[in-house]
């Protein structure tokens, strides 16, 4: 079947032009909506007066300026016997939204099963890894790794892209709300969880490690075992004091395999429906707390993007109690890895928190208009295609009843609603040229390496976060100094894939592997800037310690070999006339090459950070960890952050602010846009000039209409403002060339 890709998706991949004459670039801002006051997943039944009330709640939607409703079908609620599907509050949905001119993106959910599948297939359930098998109360439904089930899920999902494509409202699908081996249920009766070990997955797991090892010989080579058969193969359920090479195979299958079936998903709709673009997102946020050694969430989220069209995130950034509010620097850090997770070609915000958190009796912070219009602007600087506020009416039901909606449940309208609808319209106004745009692409490479969490095994010792605050800790140096910063995982690293930055950041490399060392290396040999932190490839894939560090050849690289490692919970670091603290770590380093230099030293004198030349680059390793310092403990303006911007010859865009302004730039082939946000809780003046790539023609602040505050530069070759930007605000310049 050709598949006819819609114009919002044309724009994405083709950056507007004569592919889009037919159809204007189209932008979908979102709101939750099932009809009526019916929480996700669940269900209202449609009666009487459900057409009347739910086409004044889209009328409403739509006068608030939002283009799109995002409605959900539940499959419990929709297949209730087998093979009769009841799709009544769909079908009005889509009736509904296509008169009220709206668009409708499907979230599908079969994470809670109809009773029917447990009984045809008494064998499909999740096993946990002690052998209880969890009888679902609807959710968690049944592994998807059973035939049996897997063909009821394929088929409810061709019937539903069978349905709603007939609908001319319908704009995209979301196959996967949060993906993880299980969803939206937690026995808490199994110590310990973890999912799945039902005979079904064991199998796969096994088919997957013929294809990875080859041979029941190299198997029991990696493992340390002696098996005669495959069928003798099982997962591991608890950890040993010999290799955990199992543990690691067992966790990366379950992410590559999480992958797979969100593939699974997206094939079963587009074998029906090839013209509207498939999608998912991830928890809030993936991946800055998700990782491979998570018990019931374990995912590479990198892999997510090949299996959909867009991959995205969910965004809740006062989830619950005010504690646990994410600051600037972790909202942005959620955003940037966004875009970087799904590898610069756009990505959806699945649900964008709309009101105040609940868990039960926690209550958590407000959430104000202006956090939504800042918060909807910033996924658009980072090439955001959707976004979805979640949701319209606020919890009706369960644990976070009261919360989270953009109305109140009565349905009277909020600042918020109108603040979110303005930011809608003024988008959706705009999506020929935030369409066509991309965020410009950063020179600072952090690499992130999945596989680090997974060090020390099932029983590691101590905390599997490193890398994540590391990644942390890196962004929020560069972001305070306003330069963007990517972050390719380790995993897909290649030499190609790292010749755009000018500087490569590799944090926390205590677990390393040979294509990624080698990718690295040929990065620094062909020009590039290398810095890396301690211990790098101190362990490999399979758990094993390097007889040398820095591994694989790196101490010939670098001309340095670690001769001792001492424990710190803090350790100062001395760089000419700035300092900075590390922590963990405080490595020794031992000359191996005259021509290695020192260029900081620890407190106590001794070597801090060697720095050589590699081929036509260069490289420094660091001996301490200071990505993750820098997350534990912040400090403003960490002087790390200059050094490397220095050394790299970074920089910083000319830009004054009477306090910390945000710039963000995304540019297209006919003009581009500036973004400024002032997140801070009074006006700031600034003063910015940018030069542009052609000479400009207009130039527009689209959020308030505001004049632009400033003028052209002399032919028109260069953009400067001053003005003031109002406290807790964005202000969007859009530019279009001549």
């Amino acid at each position: 079947m050709r598949r006819i890709l819609p114009a919002g998706l044309l724009a994405a991949l083709f950056g507007g032009g004569w592919l889009l004459a037919a159809a204007p670039p189209f932008f979908p801002v979102a709101v939750w909506y099932g009809g009526g006051t019916a929480r996700a997943p669940m269900l209202e039944p449609v009666g009487p007066e459900s057409e009347r009330a739910w086409r004044n709640d889209l009328a409403a939607m739509k006068a608030l300026g939002f283009n799109t409703v995002r409605t959900w079908v539940e499959w419990s609620a929709a297949e209730p016997r087998e093979g009769e599907y009841r799709f009544d509050q769909l079908d009005l949905v889509l009736k509904l939204a296509e008169d009220a001119g709206l668009r409708v993106i499907v979230q599908v959910y079969v994470d809670s099963a109809p009773e029917w599948i447990g009984v045809r297939y008494p064998d499909g359930h999740f096993v946990s890894q002690g052998g209880t098998a969890i009888k679902p109360q609807a959710a968690p439904g049944f592994c998807f790794d059973h035939p049996g089930v897997r063909r009821a899920v394929v088929r409810f999902f061709e019937a539903i892209a069978r349905r709603a494509s007939a609908s001319p409202a319908l704009y995209a699908y979301d196959l996967w709300s949060e993906p993880a081996v299980m969803n939206w249920a937690q026995p808490a009766y199994v110590p310990n969880a973890q999912f799945c070990y039902c005979p079904h997955t064991v199998a796969r797991f096994r088919e997957w490690l013929k294809a990875r090892h080859g041979t029941i010989e190299r198997l029991n080579a990696a493992w340390y075992r002696t098996f005669t058969a495959w069928d003798q193969v099982e997962p591991p359920r608890f950890g040993t004091i010999l290799t955990y090479a199992d543990f690691m195979d067992w966790r990366v299958f379950i992410g590559d395999k999480i992958a797979a079936d969100l593939r699974s998903r997206a094939d079963a709709v587009r074998a029906v429906d090839a013209s509207h673009p498939v999608t998912s997102h991830a928890p809030n946020p993936s991946p800055v707390f998700r990782t491979l050694a998570d018990s019931m969430d374990a995912s590479d989220d990198y892999l997510m993007k090949s299996s959909v069209d867009y991959f995205g995130t969910s965004f809740y950034p006062k989830l619950t109690s005010p504690d646990r509010d994410f600051p600037l620097e972790r909202r942005a850090l959620v955003f940037d890895m966004a875009r970087a997770v799904t590898g610069g070609r756009g990505f959806y915000i699945g649900e964008l928190q709309a009101g105040y958190g609940v868990h039960g009796i926690v209550t958590g912070s407000p959430i104000t208009p202006s956090d939504l219009e800042i918060y909807a602007w910033s996924a658009v600087a980072r090439g955001a295609k959707s976004i979805s506020f979640y949701a319209y009416y606020p919890m009706s039901t369960g644990y976070e009843a009261g919360g989270y909606g953009l109305v109140n449940l009565d349905g009277s309208l909020t600042e918020r609603s109108r603040r979110a609808g303005a930011a809608a319209r003024a988008i959706a106004a705009n999506a020929d040229l935030i369409l066509a745009a991309s965020p410009v692409q950063p020179r600072v490479a952090v690499v992130f390496n999945p596989l680090v969490p997974l060090l020390g095994g099932e029983q590691a010792y101590g905390d599997r976060r490193s890398m994540h605050r590391a990644v942390a800790g890196y962004h929020r140096m560069f972001f305070e100094r306003n330069i963007p910063v990517d972050f390719p995982s380790a995993r897909e690293l290649s030499p190609a894939g790292l010749a755009s930055y000018a500087l490569v950041i590799v944090p926390c490399p205590i677990l390393m592997t040979a294509e990624m060392a080698g990718a690295l290396e040929a990065y620094a040999r062909n020009g590039g800037r290398l810095f890396i932190e301690a211990r790098p490839g101190w362990q490999d894939e399979r758990g094993r310690a390097a007889p040398v560090l820095p591994a694989f050849g790196w101490d010939r690289m670098l001309g340095v070999r670690e001769s001792e490692v001492l424990p710190v919970k803090q350790v100062q670091v001395r760089w000419g006339s700035r300092a900075f603290p590390g922590t963990a770590v405080a490595e020794r380093f031992a000359v191996q090459d005259a021509s290695a230099s020192a260029v900081a030293a620890f407190d106590d004198g001794a070597p801090a950070a060697f720095e050589r030349a590699v081929g036509k680059g260069r490289a420094i390793v660091l001996g301490t960890f200071a990505g993750e310092s820098n997350a534990l403990d912040p400090v403003a303006m960490n002087p790390l952050g200059d050094i490397l911007a220095e050394w790299a010859g970074l920089e910083r865009p000319a830009l004054e602010a009477s306090s910390f302004v945000e710039i963000r730039r995304m540019a297209a082939r006919d003009g581009e846009l500036v973004f400024l946000f002032n997140h801070g809780p009074q006006a700031a003046r600034v003063a910015l000039e940018l030069p542009l790539a052609r000479a400009a023609a207009l130039v527009r602040e689209i959020t308030a209409g505001e004049p632009a505050p400033g003028r052209l530069a002399g032919p028109s070759d260069a953009l400067r403002l001053k003005g003031e930007i109002p406290a807790q605000s964005a202000r969007v310049y859009r530019v279009d060339y001549r």
